[in-house]
């Protein structure tokens, strides 16, 4: 079951992710803690081993990260905490809502355009293994956003 994690959540959130990431990439209790304490920033959590980590600015919103841990991959996690994501931050306000994913992640890639997602841009050699980023855009005000 998803729920909105707090602050109290920041060690499951932390575990999760390390399980999700390779080593080295993964987020620590502390970034997640500080990260919860912004503006407009909400987590979501699966206990069944997924996370999402959400900001929302005005009328826009960001995935900062997602991660489903591979003993819990392939059994719509993904699919729904983005579409609980979706739902949280067009709650607040947000009508576009923009993620990064690597060039060299197919499966991301392909959760997220079942999504709705679009390709909007590509950041060039952002991530530390040297991949692109692609810069992906959903629109919240349309009635097929998430429903996939």
């Amino acid at each position: 079951m998803i729920v909105r994690a707090g602050p109290a959540h920041c060690f499951a959130l932390a575990a999760i992710h390390e399980a999700a990431f390779a080593p080295g990439e993964a987020w620590s209790v502390a970034m997640f803690a500080a990260q919860l304490g912004l503006p407009g920033v909400f987590a979501l959590l699966d206990d069944a081993g997924g996370m999402v980590l959400v900001r929302v600015a005005a009328d826009e919103a960001e995935i900062l990260t997602l991660g489903v841990a591979a003993t819990a991959r392939r059994a719509g996690l993904g699919r729904a905490l983005v579409a609980a994501a979706c739902a949280v931050a067009r709650d607040a306000g947000a009508a576009k809502l923009f993620l990064e994913v690597s060039a060299r992640n197919a499966p991301a890639q392909a959760l997220y355009r079942a999504a709705g997602f679009l390709p909007v841009g590509t950041r060039r050699r952002y991530y530390a293994d040297g991949s692109d980023a692609l810069m992906m855009a959903l629109d919240l005000t349309s009635d097929a956003a998430t429903t996939g």
